[in-house]
């Protein structure tokens, strides 16, 4: 056995440790959407380890959360990166479906995250994210189906300010799956220029061709 095989396993990490961090996440994840300021203590019961056990793992609440953050970043870009459509009024609204489809179980931790002190770490995860969204300002632009009076970059930020909106307003009124799932859709396009009632129709409209190709 050569003294680098040695060396890569002693940095591998140890099975149980890796299935505790993995044990640390799932139970945070389940403990912060039914409380949001839940302690590590609680996490760790959750988890079924001890405290020294989870603080081997993340030294604050704060580095636990930006690790979950992360991921769902991450899950959400993926989710978005499938999203293709040559019309950019529907690619901007799918990109808001895939949004909150990914958020809408996890949105009390999301809205903490996008207005304390993890909001850059939510920002650097979800950079795949914006550039989807600016590419598709930049194409309704192009094809006049967005305002042409505001730059590719202000309506992008505008669409993704009209997103959080969304995502408080789903905390405050409890909204279900569906209506939040339309109402990000229906946002993004008024904000990016089209009317409350042509947005309504061009949703229903594409429920229903997708309900005819389901």
């Amino acid at each position: 056995m050569t003294s680098t095989t040695l060396h890569t396993r002693a940095r591998a990490p140890r099975r149980d440790a890796a299935e505790n961090r993995e044990a640390i996440l799932r139970a945070a994840s389940s403990v912060f959407r039914r409380e949001p300021e839940a302690s590590l203590d609680a996490v760790a019961v959750e988890a079924g380890l001890s405290r020294r056990a989870l603080y081997g793992h993340f030294a604050s609440r704060d580095e636990l959360l930006a690790e979950l953050l992360t991921r769902g970043g991450a899950r959400i870009s993926s989710a978005v990166a499938e999203v293709r459509d040559d019309d950019p009024r529907r690619r901007l609204a799918l990109i808001g479906a895939a949004l909150w489809q990914e958020v809408q179980e996890v949105r009390v931790i999301a809205q903490l995250a996008l207005h304390g002190p993890l909001e850059r770490t939510v920002a650097d995860a979800l950079r795949p994210v914006r550039a989807a969204v600016r590419e598709a300002a930049r194409d309704g632009i192009a094809a006049g189906w967005f305002r042409p009076d505001l730059s590719v970059e202000s309506l992008a930020r505008l669409v993704e300010d009209a997103a959080i909106a969304v995502l408080d307003e789903a905390v405050r009124s409890d909204l279900g799956e569906n209506d939040g799932r339309r109402l990000v859709m229906s946002v993004g396009l008024s904000v990016a220029g089209l009317s409350w009632r042509d947005t309504a129709a061009l949703l229903d409209e594409w429920d229903e061709r997708d309900g005819e190709h389901a």
